[in-house]
């Protein structure tokens, strides 16, 4: 057996029946196609075409957007800077999947440029990959890979980890500033993990970025707390004070909370900021300031207010319960933040 020798030869007519025509060089050689048929049916006028190095589209004319996607996939499979002819196993965990502005795409942000629109069509794979850019098929290396998440079958990054890989590349701050608040706006994740993973790719020292994340955040603040006054009404707790300040009668100041019974001594804090570098401390010793005081602090994450309200409002009226069986809270003065 030579270089050129088919492996487990099937039947040609069979190529075209699949639901989506791209092959590489390897997987065309596995149904009995020499590389010499492959590059004349790839020839101009021939009923192929090459895609990306070693990977061909079995029809003429322009590629449809689910066509090009597989193939950016199938040429990030592989080493090199071509796809070999020996089929490279693949890793578990660490397998190839669409990120940037493609993946934004397939996650059905409308700041997004549609698939066929797009140049450039970005591949997240590990940092260890001996791997280049070829045509439309860019290459993002990352450290860690996140889960991918199949969309229409396409595996796809995240969308906290797709915008950082399409900021990366972006100057216009108007379409940054877009594309963050829609994934905050439209449901698709917290703006702190997108925060996480700005700042993971340290992209947290670019003016345009930092605007936009401004924005961001306070976009994110205004959906929780309209979130919580919803779950607030919606399941009928007691009416709160809503947005307030806490501080002893002459002494310090405590803190803002979201919402306040001052009957029942229980407090309920949105908690939409990203983890401190240093840890979690100064957030600790605030939660226990107020429980020395007698007073029980909520902490809602606001994934939890959209995705699980019902969740959400149980602990705080258990916490609102409970607050019978304790002594009378401390006196605090409230005052509207």
């Amino acid at each position: 057996m030579n270089h050129d020798t088919p492996l487990s030869p099937r039947p040609l007519h069979h190529l075209a029946d699949g639901r989506c025509p791209v092959l590489t060089t390897h997987q065309l050689r596995e149904h009995g196609v020499p590389p010499a048929e492959i590059t004349e049916r790839c020839r101009p006028g021939g009923p192929w075409q090459q895609l990306l190095p070693g990977v061909h589209l079995l029809h003429q004319g322009p590629p449809t957007s689910e066509e090009r996607l597989h193939a950016a996939l199938l040429y990030a499979r592989h080493r090199g800077p071509s796809v070999p002819t020996q089929a490279r196993a693949p890793e578990p965990g660490r397998e190839p999947m669409i990120t940037g502005l493609a993946a934004l795409a397939l996650h059905g942000f409308s700041a997004a440029p549609p698939l066929l629109a797009l140049d450039r069509i970005d591949v997240l794979v590990t940092r260890t990959r001996r791997l280049r850019p070829a045509g439309f098929a860019g290459i993002v290396r990352g450290a860690e890979l996140p889960a991918a998440e199949e969309i229409t079958g396409v595996p796809t990054a995240p969308v906290p980890r797709a915008l950082a890989d399409a900021v990366a590349q972006l100057t216009d701050p108007t379409v940054v500033r877009r594309l963050l608040t829609e994934a905050v706006r439209g449901g698709h994740c917290e703006a702190a993990a997108v925060v996480r993973e700005l700042s993971r790719a340290r992209l947290l020292t670019r003016p345009h970025v930092v605007d936009a994340v401004d924005a961001l955040m306070a976009e994110g603040r205004a959906l929780a707390e309209q979130q919580l006054y919803d779950m607030v009404r919606g399941f009928g707790l007691p009416d709160p004070l809503w947005n307030v300040d806490l501080r002893l009668p002459g002494g310090p100041y405590l803190g803002v909370v979201d919402a306040y019974w001052s009957d029942y001594g229980v407090a309920v804090e949105i908690d939409t900021r990203t983890p401190r570098p240093s840890g979690e401390a100064p957030r600790d010793a605030y939660r226990e300031q107020l429980e020395r005081l007698g007073i029980t602090l909520v902490r809602c994450r606001p994934r939890t207010l959209r995705e699980a309200p019902e969740q959400q409002a149980t602990v705080v009226r258990t916490a609102l319960m409970a607050a019978t069986d304790r002594e009378p809270p401390a006196y605090v003065v409230v005052l509207p933040h």
